[in-house]
């Protein structure tokens, strides 16, 4: 292609535009005398003073060029053609294929977004114990699985009861063992660094974190009585994380100690009325099996806070459901999870639940793991509020997302 003379001027005139834009920026950068805005306004501006050499398409793309490699970091490395293997079943000759540099997974002040980034392990970025997992506060973040699931149980409660005056259904409901369960559970951490804090990014950072859980067992497929909803449970906390970097025999680590305040109602007015208050003491423990496995232990043990007797709806409600609970995860790859929950009344009348669980992530989305198969079978008391002293076994099946 034969280059003109106007065509070689306007290339010149277009790199001196650009040579002018960016030195006028860094000159009165170091000598401090333009606002701190100077740079990005020239850097914002630049493509627009290429766009108007629509005269010259060569100069043009140049002048593009340029101002696009301004943009880009110091450290960003270059684009490269690498050669892609040849299909061995077809036996397609190999190609070049533009490799692009990695999409931008930082924050805005440089660093990896604490509570996705991997180097550290599951406990750490859940509850954000390390100053290396922060993801600041008033973000909201999953809690406990955010389920849709059909249900299938050995008997259903047509008629709950409670030894509380006023708090026992006479006329019997015409329920179904099939239903559908609803569970949204979110949270927000709202306060960081309050007892522990540093500046490495290993160091720990404690946290107060606000929780909502709100359960809900619906009679989706019972037409006969207009599909209600039979309870729904609504369940706030207050919860405090302290971290830990301690290491136990068999390559465990405890990594942290909890104390949480929480409520639990399902709402209802009498003879449904059921609710109570704890508060409780946790802790947790860690251990890494290689690659993507890992185990993971919870304890939790409460106290039921008093009420008067006119104002206890379930009195009994801790010899039911318990007043400790240890949960056990085995994240077996990087698309199967099992886990386990017991819960314990600690009294010699022995009294709880067991819930034995699996999540398997589909392959396609094993690299976020959030929306997974879940299957569930739970058998005790307290599935639910309003079945606080009804034994039941119950299988459900669904859907879950988790750590969102």
């Amino acid at each position: 292609m034969v280059v003109t003379t106007q065509q070689k001027r306007r290339r010149l005139a277009a790199a001196w535009l650009y040579a002018a834009l960016l030195a006028s920026g860094a000159v009165q950068a170091q000598t401090g005398s333009t606002s701190p805005t100077l740079q990005e306004r020239n850097n914002r501006h630049g493509w627009q003073a290429c766009h108007a050499m629509s005269g010259d398409a060569a100069a043009q793309l140049a002048c593009f060029k340029n101002w696009a490699d301004s943009q880009l970091p110091a450290d960003t490395p270059p684009p490269s053609l690498t050669t892609a293997p040849a299909n061995p079943d077809t036996g397609q000759k190999s190609a070049q294929v533009l490799l692009l540099p990695a999409m931008n997974t930082e924050a805005p002040d440089g660093k990896k977004i604490g509570c996705r980034n991997t180097k550290y392990s599951e406990l750490s970025r859940f509850w954000e114990l390390q100053r290396g997992t922060d993801c600041d506060t008033f973000g909201l973040r999953g809690y406990r699985p955010i389920s849709l699931m059909w249900t299938g149980s050995n008997s259903v409660n047509n008629q709950p009861s409670s030894p509380a005056p006023g708090h026992t259904v006479t006329t019997p409901f015409n329920y179904r063992r099939a239903e559908a369960r609803l569970q949204l559970s979110v949270r927000t951490k709202i306060a960081k660094g309050l007892l522990a804090s540093g500046s490495d990014e290993e160091d720990g950072s404690d946290s107060l974190w606000v929780g909502y859980t709100q359960q809900s067992y619906w009679q989706l497929f019972n037409g006969s009585v207009s599909r209600p909803f039979r309870t729904t449970d609504h369940e706030p906390e207050l919860v405090y994380i302290y971290p830990h970097q301690i290491a136990l025999p068999g390559g465990w680590k405890y990594r942290l100690s909890g104390l949480g305040l929480n409520h639990q109602s399902n709402g209802q007015s009498l003879p449904l009325s059921r609710s109570w208050n704890r508060v409780y003491l946790m802790g947790a423990a860690e251990k890494e099996l290689g690659g993507d496995s890992r185990l993971d232990l919870q304890a939790r043990v409460w106290q039921r806070l008093r009420e008067s007797s006119g104002q206890d709806d379930n009195p009994g409600i801790a010899d039911y459901i318990g007043r400790a609970e240890l949960a056990g995860h085995w994240q077996i790859n990087r698309t199967h999870t099992l886990g386990l929950t017991l819960r314990h009344s600690l009294r010699s009348e022995a009294r709880g639940s067991a819930r034995l669980e699996w999540m398997k992530a589909s392959t396609s989305i094993a690299d976020s793991a959030a929306l997974r198969y879940h299957v569930q079978l739970f058998s005790g008391y307290g599935d639910s509020l309003v079945d606080y002293n009804r034994r039941r076994t119950v299988l459900s099946v669904g859907l879950s997302l988790v750590d969102w």
